[in-house]
């Protein structure tokens, strides 16, 4: 029986995961988390074969989550289920260690296939980010600006596109202002970007956000 831990911050959709694998012999929820600190604290106590975790969570959030459980346990699976397109997060997701990616706009069958794909030790993506993977694995691929991001420029780099201040994000992030200013600098010099007008158009251009 696979043992699955639910790290989610929204109620109803934890419902949603925890019906769609009540309906099957081979798994069980075994826990649940409404927050990054939660998941990583009932890792450390209870005994989990997999995470299905959620990348935008409150206090700490899911990409940081992985890192971490990928550090203290590396053996332990952990499948990403986002609202996030997966070409903000998938490839970024996959490299940290996550065994797979899936949007919560899937259908619950994928969820269990997700599920027990990953289970024997292999990865799930979707055909179109296969086809992704397999040319960023091709020597003449091209590397995006963005890709040279670390996990949490990323995140900045999004949330400045945005709209949103330095205020704002250093808050949802739990960091000063003068941090995320720095990384705005690291930011705009990694992607060779004049301004925060410059940043919003190429991650609209290559659709990192909504």
């Amino acid at each position: 029986m696979l043992k699955i831990l639910i790290a989610d911050d929204h109620p109803v959709f934890r419902r949603g995961l925890k019906q769609i694998i009540a309906e099957t012999t081979d798994m069980v929820v075994a826990g649940e988390a409404t927050n990054g600190w939660e998941a990583l604290s009932k890792v450390r106590t209870g005994d989990y074969d997999l995470v299905l975790l959620d990348i935008s969570m409150p206090d700490k959030d899911g990409m940081d989550v992985l890192t971490q459980l990928k550090n203290e346990r590396p053996a332990l699976l952990v499948l990403m289920v986002s609202m996030h397109p997966e070409e903000q997060y998938a490839v970024r997701a996959l490299k940290a260690g996550a065994s797979g990616y899936l949007t919560k706009e899937s259908a619950p069958e994928e969820l269990i296939v997700a599920i027990r794909k990953v289970s024997t030790g292999r990865k799930y993506v979707s055909s179109a980010l296969a086809e992704r993977l397999a040319a960023l694995l091709q020597e003449d691929a091209e590397v995006l600006p963005h890709e040279a991001l670390s996990s949490r420029e990323y995140q900045v780099m999004c949330m400045i596109a945005l709209g949103k201040k330095a205020t704002e994000i250093a808050k949802e992030l739990s960091l000063s202002v003068k941090t995320i200013s720095t990384y705005r600098s690291r930011i705009l010099e990694k992607m060779k970007k004049k301004n925060n007008a410059e940043l919003t158009r190429y991650a609209i251009n290559n659709r990192l956000v909504d």
